[in-house]
């Protein structure tokens, strides 16, 4: 395993390279990577070490799932780069030449070159079963006695504040260091437990955790509210602005691999929208 790395550490290639990559299937060769970046000798990839659903060290999280498809597709050995996704993640890693590719990115980052994306999920009410059916209007008058976690600084605050929510809401923090804490699993554990009433989490973590309960969780993609807010967010990996061959690459190989990529995603339990924003039947 590689050790965590915080200082600079440059590795540029100057020279062109030529990545030479072998498709099945009508997929062809990619004639070259020229005047890029990228390594010809492995699938670096920078990643968090301990954020599950997403990745973590044993790689048991569904973006290592994803990323050893492509590795195998490409023909590459896999290389990871260990670093926490909080604050700096990007600048630490990828801008820095220490891999030359990061999952799980969502669209409109200005830090990076997206690419297309692999797959669209949405924000979720999550309650106990028992308790429930809680509306997904989260403006109905019910919701005046309960409390809510949210994460703070997510669109789940946006629809509280509307609402006038707030006040009885319990937040969690946003930036924290993933190898010690989660605020989404801590959230959905809250409402297992009967510290809160229902959470409203981002739909991959929600699933996730909350198969892990002891009681039984219902998780709800807000599609109400989505007419809103913006609770529902398209997903892509991401490469350097420079690396314009590298993306069009990684693009075809994630365009091959939907089928399988969409049956990672299921079997961690992640709601999925298609292009209209209608949830995908699992």
């Amino acid at each position: 395993m590689l050790k965590y790395w915080f200082g600079p550490k440059w590795k540029i290639l100057y020279a062109p390279l030529l990545l030479a990559v072998t498709f099945s299937n009508n997929l062809h060769a990619a004639d070259s990577i020229t005047r890029e970046t990228v390594s010809s000798s492995a699938l670096r990839v920078c990643a968090d070490p301990a954020n599950l659903p997403f990745s973590n060290r044993q790689e048991q999280g569904f973006e290592n799932k994803i990323i050893s498809l492509i590795a195998h597709e490409l023909g590459m050995p896999l290389q990871y780069t260990w670093f926490p996704q909080t604050v700096g993640f990007v600048r630490n890693t990828l801008q820095l030449y220490e891999c030359d590719l990061i999952s799980g990115i969502s669209t409109g980052s200005e830090r990076v070159q997206n690419t297309n994306p692999y797959y669209r999920s949405i924000y979720t009410l999550v309650y106990a079963n028992e308790s429930g059916p809680l509306p997904e209007d989260l403006s109905d008058e019910i919701y005046q006695d309960k409390v809510v976690g949210i994460v703070a600084g997510t669109p789940a605050a946006n629809i509280l504040a509307r609402y006038g929510l707030l006040p009885n809401a319990k937040p969690y923090q946003l930036m924290v260091d993933t190898r010690h804490y989660s605020s989404g699993r801590q959230a959905i554990m809250d409402v297992d437990a009967g510290v809160t009433d229902a959470a409203i989490i981002w739909g991959p973590i929600a699933g996730y955790f909350a198969q892990q309960a002891k009681r039984e969780l219902k998780v709800v993609p807000l599609l109400a509210e989505s007419r809103n807010f913006q609770l529902d967010f398209w997903i892509t990996m991401a490469v350097r602005f420079n690396d314009k061959d590298w993306k069009h690459l990684v693009n075809q190989v994630l365009e091959k691999l939907e089928p399988e990529i969409r049956k990672i995603l299921i079997e961690y339990n992640v709601p999925l929208l298609d292009k209209q924003g209608e949830l995908i039947s699992q």
